[in-house]
C-alpha cells in the first residue's frame, strides 16, 4: 500500500543524515532517483489537466500556461479567504504508485486525472521533508512546500476517492496522499521520462503538512 506519510510538522529530530548530508548544509540523497512519468497543465482551474509533452516552468511563479501561475495564491478557495498569500502551490506533484493503487480499487485515474502538474515514478514523495528541492530534467528545482489537502472535488469526480486518499498511520494520525506542493527555484522544460534527483535539506528534517 501506498501509504504516505503523517501530516504532522514535528522535526525529524532522530534522523541520521543520507548521502553527503551534513547537519550544517544541504545533501544529495546519494542513489535517490526518479523519473518524471507524465506532465499536465491546464489554463482554466479545472479538476483534471490534460497531459502535455512538455511543460515549461518559469522560477517563482508556476508552470507557464498553467491557471494557477503567480507569485500569490491562486487556488480560489485560498484566494477567497487571503488574495495575498504567497502561492506555495506552484507546482503539484503525484507519484504514479499511487495511480496504480486507485486503479486496483477500481478508481479510473491516471495522469493528470487529480490536477497534478507531474506525475513521478520512483520516489516515495511523501516520505520527503519540507524544503527539499528536487532537480527535474536539464536545469528545474523545484522545492517542496507540503501537502495537498484531498478535497470534495475528488468526490465529485468518482464517489469514494477522497476517502480514498486518506489513510491513518499506527498512532492515528491522518495520512494525505493526494500528492505534495512545490515552489519553482530555477525554470526548465519538463519531459516524460526526465530524470528526478533529491537533495535534501538541513538537518533536522520536518515532516511536510498541508499548505
Amino acid at each position: 500500500m501506498y501509504r504516505g506519510s503523517p501530516s504532522g510538522n514535528d522535526a525529524a529530530d532522530g534522523a541520521e543524515p543520507r548521502g553527503d548530508e551534513s547537519r550544517s548544509g544541504r545533501g544529495e540523497a546519494r542513489g535517490i532517483l526518479g523519473s518524471v512519468v507524465a506532465v499536465s497543465l491546464s489554463p482554466v482551474h479545472a479538476f483534471t489537466k490534460p497531459v502535455d509533452t512538455m511543460i515549461r516552468l518559469l522560477a517563482g511563479l508556476c508552470v507557464e500556461g498553467d491557471a494557477h501561475l503567480g507569485v500569490t495564491v491562486q487556488h480560489r478557495s485560498r484566494v477567497a479567504k487571503d488574495p495575498t498569500q504567497p502561492n506555495l502551490r506552484q507546482v503539484h506533484l503525484i507519484a504514479e504508485e499511487l495511480h496504480d493503487e486507485l486503479r486496483q480499487k477500481g478508481f479510473r485515474v491516471g495522469p493528470g486525472i487529480m490536477g497534478e502538474n507531474i506525475a513521478t515514478r520512483g520516489l516515495d514523495l511523501f516520505a520527503l521533508p519540507r524544503d527539499t528541492r528536487l532537480h527535474i530534467g536539464e536545469t528545474a528545482v523545484v522545492e517542496v512546500t507540503g501537502l495537498r489537502n484531498p478535497c470534495q472535488q475528488l468526490n465529485d469526480y468518482q464517489e469514494g476517492l477522497t476517502a480514498a486518499v486518506l489513510d491513518r498511520d499506527e498512532h492515528g494520525e491522518l495520512i494525505r496522499k493526494a500528492g505534495i506542493m512545490s515552489i519553482v527555484l530555477q525554470g526548465g522544460e519538463i519531459r516524460a521520462g526526465d530524470t528526478i534527483r533529491v537533495e535534501l535539506p538541513p538537518m533536522p528534517h520536518r515532516r511536510l503538512e498541508r499548505v
